[in-house]
């Protein structure tokens, strides 16, 4: 299916490809932080940067849209994916804040799990974006982050229930329950990021 898509500026889709691509560093370093847990701080500190180059990234779109006059899709649309990308970003961060925070040094599997989850959601949604435009099935993209959205929601719901039956020390399962949370908000966030590819497939067929 071709989109009506238009033509007079292409710069957006090249710097949403930028963005999804940064998302997917950050997911992978995520992924690499929680996998084994020997280097916190420079896994941290990586995160962080890709975070702030992502915030620069969010701007760059912002301004830029402010200064166009026709834009390939929705305005309200641009602004959504952009924020909705940044917002998954915002959440890898905020699960280092946490492990930062309270001192956590050993994870349980599920937290790797989700981190993988958030990982493939990033590769799903920069192939998605990449084919905004052409005859390819953006929707299938779609349909696969809102299917890893639906697995995360398991995931961290079984892990917060073993949680409860194995943790006897409140703090401890206070802070892995909020890491449970964060890497699952993500998920959300990506989600409403395919939520958004979505609504322009559908407005431009």
């Amino acid at each position: 299916m071709k989109l009506r898509l238009a033509p007079k500026e292409t710069k957006f889709f090249e710097m949403f490809a930028q963005m999804c691509s940064n998302l997917q560093d950050g997911a992978r370093e995520l992924q690499a932080l929680l996998r084994d847990m020997k280097d916190i701080q420079g896994g941290v500190q990586r995160i962080k940067e890709i975070e702030h180059r992502g915030d620069d990234m969010t701007h760059d779109i912002i301004t830029r849209l402010n200064q166009t006059f026709i834009t390939p899709f929705d305005r309200e649309d641009i602004h959504k994916l952009a924020s909705s990308i940044d917002d998954v970003l915002d959440y890898i961060n905020a699960a280092c804040d946490r492990i930062l925070m309270y001192r956590i040094t050993k994870v349980e599997p599920a937290a790797g799990e989700l981190a993988g989850i958030i990982a493939r959601q990033s590769d799903a949604l920069a192939i998605a974006v990449k084919l905004l435009g052409q005859e390819k099935n953006v929707i299938d993209y779609c349909v696969e982050i809102n299917r890893l959205e639906n697995e995360a929601d398991v995931v961290a719901r079984k892990a917060i229930g073993e949680l409860f039956d194995r943790e006897r020390d409140p703090i401890a399962l206070i802070k892995h329950k909020e890491l449970y949370e964060v890497l699952e908000n993500a998920t959300d966030k990506a989600e409403d990021a395919a939520n958004v590819v979505e609504s322009v497939v559908v407005k431009g067929a």
